[in-house]
């Protein structure tokens, strides 16, 4: 049993318990909270999400949560993003209007173009994918992808893709209708994933117990 203390922020945005699930398969306690001090005293953190940006947002503003996960980056608790958890991570998106994020990374929001050399891309991303990994991969970036190959596929769902300012912060990427879509990113103690690992079979509980073993 592995001794990290886990905690997945309850924000009110969706997909809580098979994130639960999926940590505590590979071996550890994982609370689901949105109290602060728990958060805080946290040795890794969640943080999931399934839906808007905006109202997302609104939730974590109206809880103070907005606040702790600037604090969590402060502290250096290693932290991950999933999914909208990752996008929330970024200055600002479209979806829907103009919306500030937590601004922890830069970079934004945008919608996956739905043209491509005037050919429709399917909108939104929703299937299996592989992972092309940077080239500017440095050694110490290797731990969130230790065991992934190549031709790993996982679980995307999403309309909505992140665009880095700074390509350092890019691990991965997939294909999808000719686009590269930012798919794990990294700064300093940050981990993001535009796909669910908790709904990615067996690879995706790699990415999972890779965080879970990350010294940060």
């Amino acid at each position: 049993m592995k001794t990290s203390k886990v905690v997945i922020i309850n924000y009110n945005a969706g997909n809580l318990l098979s994130v639960q699930r999926a940590f505590e398969y590979c071996g550890v306690k994982a609370e689901l909270t949105s109290d602060h001090k728990k958060i805080l005293s946290a040795s890794k953190v969640v943080l999931p999400g399934v839906g808007a940006f905006g109202a997302a947002m609104g939730e974590l503003k109206n809880s103070g949560l907005d606040d702790v996960i600037k604090e969590i980056d402060f502290k250096k608790i290693p932290l991950l993003g999933i999914c909208l958890g990752m996008q929330l991570l970024m200055q600002q998106s479209e979806e829907f209007g103009n919306h500030n994020g937590l601004g922890l990374i830069q970079g934004k929001v945008i919608p996956i173009p739905p043209l491509l050399n005037g050919k429709k891309v399917k909108i939104p991303h929703i299937g299996w994918n592989i992972l092309n990994k940077s080239k500017k991969l440095q050694d110490k970036d290797f731990s969130i992808l230790d065991s992934v190959r190549d031709k790993d596929f996982f679980y995307f769902v999403h309309s909505y893709m992140v665009e880095l300012d700074n390509l350092k912060n890019l691990l991965a990427t997939a294909d999808y209708g000719g686009h590269k879509i930012t798919s794990i990113l990294k700064k300093d103690s940050i981990i993001g994933c535009q796909f669910h690992p908790e709904k990615s079979g067996e690879v995706g509980l790699k990415i999972i117990n890779n965080f879970i073993n990350s010294k940060g």
